[in-house]
């Protein structure tokens, strides 16, 4: 009696769920961590860099007991049409089942602002497609379709004559999740396949030997793109080759660690060109379609470069329109902060902080003016007390006294002077920019020490500090320190002159004031990025 076994051809959908960080309640620093899956509670932490500790460990844990990604899954995002599913052009051509490449893969995809970690089970052409998507667990290959006689190719070898396959065939292959930590993207791994090894039977025919020992003749390997197969007789000759050399830097390009939008524009660009020409040489409509998609595609990525990078597309404004426009304006902000640094005549992060504001308004000729508001405008636990520190270590002179200074208004200002920022016939003095440029140095250091949540918050000095350190200290997307790799804490606590241990603190009041996100302090780096809200008066690292 033969065994039937039955095929299909339905794919399930895909998994996914979200792992949430929510603000417990306005003005409050605690927040909430949801998962959308049904057994799990949300939790409660004391702070933002807690919950967003508590979420990836939340995540990790899910990722570790649950179940690997299922060959025959449909990918989760087909629902929400993403540009790897667009429908076709024209209302009457038939809508293809999916449009899915590579294998099927547990991607987590996070939101820029770091507030929602989503594990989706797609293709890896999807999850190369979303910009943040972190590829953790491969599907193994699909199994072989089964035979018109029931059984199925890859247990037919390994099935005695006569005999029944075993239940569930040979023992899958179960993927691992990278110990390394998770990657940009995957390619698919073929699984080499062994042949059947023909049945032996009663006896032998000679006429079903092999006539001749040579080997079979092979054809060359065809080239693949965009799941299509590049033809051989294809010409031009220079068009197969572009077709074969671009599935390759695809491939290439699926398997980095980090994404390069600008040369994923660049290869879509050129995937369009050879395809109108491919299209144009084969009269294929599915082809000008591609064709159609790869320039969208390009167009997108394209864009999304600009976005980061902080530059603007032709013909549109900055993407991010900032206090300070030019490099060598971040620069001169970089210049004077590091200058205080090293030259503060007080320490304690009230006098640090006195001295930035003063440094400002007096770089450019070692003279200025100040009133009584500026000085009762910074978070400082005795003004008059500081100022007259400052007056008596000669590091600042007044034309009056300390207490017409604090009692001082606008229409009546008081002028100070600095020493040591005097220029003379042998020291030009520290400082290199104009006396243009002064005065948007020091209106951008109020901006930002200044800053409304800073200000209602009622935060220190040494928060204060540690905002301007970080507004100097990030890239065009806000990522702290060089390449988004963080900023020492030795470096941030001695400019904020505050303990390391005290560094934590700081940074915790700078994330519910909306100032960072993502932010983590070990004990050597604090890594993070500033929140959209304040990137207009970031000075970009270049």
């Amino acid at each position: 009696m033969g065994v039937e076994a039955h095929a299909t051809n339905e794919r399930v959908t895909g998994r996914r769920w979200t792992v949430r960080l929510d603000p417990v309640g306005r003005g409050r620093a605690d927040v909430r961590v949801s998962c959308s899956r049904p057994a799990c509670a949300a939790q409660v932490l004391p702070s933002a860099a807690a919950g967003r500790t508590a979420a990836i460990g939340h995540l990790k844990a899910h990722l570790r007991a649950g179940p690997a990604p299922r060959p025959s899954a449909q990918c989760a995002c087909r629902a929400e049409e993403c540009h790897t599913h667009i429908r076709p052009a024209g209302p009457r051509e038939r809508p293809l089942p999916w449009r899915c490449g590579g294998a099927v893969v547990l991607a987590v995809i996070t939101d820029r602002e770091g507030r929602w970690w989503q594990v989706m089970e797609c293709c890896s052409r999807c999850a190369a497609a979303h910009p943040t998507a972190k590829v953790v667990a491969t599907a193994p290959a699909a199994e072989a379709p089964a035979r018109s006689d029931g059984f199925r190719a890859d247990t037919a070898a390994s099935t005695p004559p006569g005999g029944i396959a075993p239940p569930g065939g040979p023992a899958a292959t179960t993927p691992t999740f990278s110990a390394a930590g998770p990657h940009f993207s995957h390619s698919a791994t073929a699984v080499p396949q062994q042949a059947s090894a023909p049945r032996s039977g009663h006896g032998s025919d000679p006429r079903s030997a092999p006539r001749s020992t040579r080997p079979p003749r092979r054809r060359p390997p065809r080239g693949r793109i965009a799941q299509r197969l590049v033809p051989h007789d294809l010409r031009p000759v220079a068009l197969r080759d572009e077709l074969t050399e671009l599935g390759e830097l695809f491939r290439a390009y699926q398997a980095r660690t980090e994404p390069d939008l600008a040369m994923l524009a660049d290869l879509h660009a050129r995937k369009a060109e050879a395809f109108h020409a491919w299209a144009e040489a084969t009269a294929d409509t599915g082809l000008r379609l591609d064709a159609r998609r790869a320039e969208q595609a390009a167009a997108t990525a394209r864009l999304q470069h600009l976005h980061r990078i902080g530059q603007a597309p032709d013909g549109e404004g900055p993407a991010v329109a900032r206090l300070l426009t030019a490099p060598a304006q971040w620069n001169h902000a970089r210049s004077v902060l590091a200058h205080v640094a090293e030259n503060a005549p007080l320490p304690g992060a009230e006098a640090r902080l006195l001295v930035v504001m003063v440094t400002l308004r007096t770089a450019q000729s070692g003279i200025g003016n100040l009133v009584g508001q500026d000085i009762k405008g910074l978070p400082l636990s005795d003004p008059e007390q500081l100022v007259g520190q400052l007056v008596e270590s000669g590091w600042l002179g007044l034309s009056g006294t300390v207490e017409e200074l604090i009692a001082s208004r606008p229409e009546n200002p008081t002028q100070i002077t600095v020493p040591s920022l005097t220029p003379d016939d042998d020291d030009p003095g520290p400082f290199t920019f104009g006396r243009k440029l002064r005065p948007k140095l020091s209106g951008w250091a109020q901006r930002v020490v200044g800053e409304k949540k800073l200000r209602k918050g009622k935060t220190e000095a040494g928060v204060r500090l540690l905002a301007l350190a970080l507004a100097t200290g990030s890239d065009g997307e806000g990522r702290l320190g060089p390449g988004g790799e963080g900023i020492g804490v030795d470096t941030l606590s001695s400019w904020c002159a505050v303990d390391p241990g005290d560094l934590p603190a700081l940074v915790d009041r700078l994330t519910a004031a909306d100032w960072l996100a993502e932010a983590d302090v070990t004990g050597t780096l604090l890594t993070g990025r500033l929140t959209e809200r304040v990137l207009p008066l970031g000075c970009p690292l270049t």
